[in-house]
C-alpha cells in the first residue's frame, strides 16, 4: 500500500514538471523593466522611451555638428526641482560641452521676486518689485513665461543684471514682457552731468561774550531764522566761545553734479525688445521707458553670438501642470523662446494633493494642448517625477503611478520619455538615495549632488539615442 502511495506522488510531481516546463506561468513584468522584446526598439537601448519621436531635434544636432551654423533652443519646464536649476545646469553644461553653447538662455530675476533661482546670474534693483505665482488662485496679474510675474506701478529704477558664470557672456538681450509692450530701456553704463549753480556764501561768526544772536543778525543784515536753519538751532540761545556758520547774502558759482544711464539702441520684433552687442557683456541694467507708466517683466533671454544650444530652464516652487493651464499667457510668451525640444518635469506636487493618475494624464494632456493650440509643435519629453516619501514617511504611490501612466500613453500621444523615477530606484529607492546623500531630509527634494546626477543621467539617455540615431541615418 505504501508504496502505491509513493508510485502515485512521484507521478504526479514529474506530470506537474513538465507542466511548468511547457507552459510557464506568465510572470508580470515590473513598472520599471524595459527588457520587454516589444518595447526595446523603443527605448533604444538607452532608457529613452519612444525615442524616435526626436528624430527632428536630432536632424537639428546633426546638422549642427558638422555645419555649426544655427542655436538649437531646448526649454525645460518644472516645478521646484528646476527652479533651482541645479539639475538644468547640468544637463545645459553637458549639452554645450558636444554641441556648442549658444548662451545662457531663458533668466527670471528670481531674487527680486524673494525667492530662489540660478547661481548663474545675480539681480539686484534700487527699489521693491510686485511678484506673484502661478500656484496661487489665478489673479489679473501679469503671470507669463517664468510662471511668476513681476512689476512695478511706477518708475524711478534701476534694475542690475550681473551673469557670474564667464561661459555665459552675452551678446544679445531680450526682454519678454505682457502682449511685447515696450516697458524697459537698456543700459550698460551711465554718465555725468553738471549743472552751473550759485550758492549763498557761507562765512564763519565766533561768538563773543555778551553777543546775541539777534545782534549777530543785523551785524550780517540777515534774519535770525537764517541763523538757526544753517546751525540747526531749536531756540535763540548761544554761548560765547562758539563758532556759527553764517549765510550771507552773497552768492559763489555751484557745480551740480548728477548721474544718468545712457539708454541703449534697443529694437523689437513680434516676440521681444533686445539689444544687440558687438561686446560680449556681462552686467547690463534695465532702467525705465521714458513712455511707459506701468512695468511688467516676464523674462530675459541672454544669447551668444554662436552656434549651440540654448537650454532655458522655467520652474515654480509648488507648481503643477494645472498652475500653469491657469494663464494663457505662458503658451502665448512660450513662443518667444523659439523651442525645438520640450522637456517637462512635473508631478511631485500632485502627488501631495494626492491627486489620482488619471487626473494628473487629463493636465498634462491639457498643458500639451495649450503648447500646441500656440502652433508650437516640436518633440517632447516628458520625465516622470522623481520617487519621494509622503509627509508620513511612507513611499509615494502616487508618483509610481504617474510614472507608469506616463509611460502608457506615450507612444499614443506622440511624446518620449525618460524614466527618472525607474532610474533611482523606484518605491525601494528613496532609503538608498538617502544613504548615498543624493535626496534631503524632506525625502523630496534633492542635494546639489542628487540634482546633478539626475542632470547627467538625462544626458547620458539622450545622447545614446542621439547616437543610436546616427548610427541609423
Amino acid at each position: 500500500m505504501n508504496k502505491l502511495i509513493i508510485f502515485f506522488c512521484c507521478l504526479f510531481l514529474s506530470a506537474n514538471n513538465k507542466a511548468q516546463k511547457t507552459a510557464p506561468l506568465p510572470i508580470t513584468k515590473p513598472m520599471t523593466s524595459k527588457t520587454d522584446t516589444t518595447t526595446v526598439d523603443s527605448f533604444s537601448e538607452d532608457k529613452m522611451y519612444n525615442a524616435k519621436v526626436l528624430e527632428s531635434i536630432f536632424k537639428k544636432l546633426s546638422e549642427n555638428e558638422s555645419q555649426k551654423s544655427q542655436k538649437i533652443n531646448i526649454v525645460h519646464i518644472g516645478d521646484s526641482h528646476i527652479q533651482s536649476d541645479l539639475m538644468t545646469n547640468e544637463i545645459r553644461k553637458n549639452l554645450q560641452q558636444r554641441f556648442g553653447n549658444a548662451g545662457r538662455g531663458l533668466v527670471f530675476p528670481y531674487q527680486l521676486a524673494k525667492t530662489n533661482g540660478s547661481y548663474n546670474e545675480r539681480f539686484r534693483s534700487n527699489r521693491t518689485w510686485e511678484s506673484y505665482r502661478n500656484i496661487h488662485p489665478h489673479k489679473n496679474y501679469p503671470v507669463g513665461l517664468s510662471g511668476i510675474g513681476l512689476w512695478r506701478d511706477s518708475g524711478g529704477f534701476a534694475v542690475e543684471l550681473n551673469v557670474k558664470d564667464p561661459a555665459y557672456k552675452f551678446n544679445s538681450i531680450k526682454i519678454i514682457t505682457p502682449q511685447n509692450q515696450n516697458m524697459f530701456d537698456l543700459a550698460t553704463s551711465s554718465q555725468t552731468n553738471i549743472i552751473q549753480s550759485t550758492e549763498r556764501k557761507v562765512i564763519t561768526h565766533k561768538i563773543k561774550k555778551g553777543e546775541a544772536i539777534s545782534t549777530i543778525a543785523d551785524k550780517y543784515n540777515i534774519s535770525v531764522t537764517d541763523i538757526k536753519k544753517a546751525n540747526g538751532l531749536k531756540s535763540n540761545n548761544i554761548r560765547a566761545g562758539r563758532t556759527l556758520k553764517i549765510p550771507t547774502n552773497e552768492t559763489k558759482p555751484k557745480a551740480i553734479k548728477s548721474s544718468a544711464f545712457v539708454s541703449l539702441e534697443v529694437e523689437s520684433d513680434s516676440f521681444c525688445h533686445y539689444y544687440n552687442s558687438e561686446k560680449a557683456l556681462d552686467k547690463i541694467f534695465l532702467i525705465p521707458n521714458k513712455d511707459a507708466t506701468k512695468f511688467e517683466l516676464n523674462g530675459i533671454v541672454l544669447e551668444k553670438d554662436t552656434p549651440g544650444i540654448l537650454y532655458s530652464s522655467i520652474g515654480v516652487n509648488g507648481a503643477k501642470f494645472s498652475d500653469y493651464n491657469k494663464y494663457p499667457l505662458f503658451f502665448e510668451q512660450l513662443k518667444a523662446l523659439h523651442p525645438d525640444l520640450l522637456v517637462f518635469s512635473l508631478g511631485t506636487n500632485e502627488s501631495y494633493d494626492h491627486m489620482e493618475a488619471s487626473a494628473y494624464i487629463k493636465e498634462l494632456r491639457q498643458f500639451i494642448k495649450n503648447i500646441k493650440d500656440q502652433n508650437i509643435n516640436v518633440p517632447i519629453i516628458v520625465m516622470t517625477p522623481p520617487p519621494s516619501f509622503l509627509k508620513a514617511r511612507r513611499p509615494n504611490i502616487y508618483v509610481h503611478e504617474y510614472a507608469k501612466s506616463i509611460l502608457g500613453i506615450a507612444k499614443e500621444d506622440g511624446f518620449a520619455v525618460w524614466d527618472l523615477y525607474d532610474e533611482f530606484g523606484g518605491m525601494e529607492g528613496v532609503r538608498k538615495l538617502k544613504a548615498e546623500k543624493l535626496i534631503g531630509p524632506d525625502y523630496v527634494h534633492y542635494s546639489k549632488k542628487g540634482y546633478e546626477k539626475q542632470g547627467n543621467l538625462f544626458t547620458q539617455a539622450f545622447f545614446k539615442a542621439y547616437d543610436n540615431f546616427k548610427l541609423k541615418n
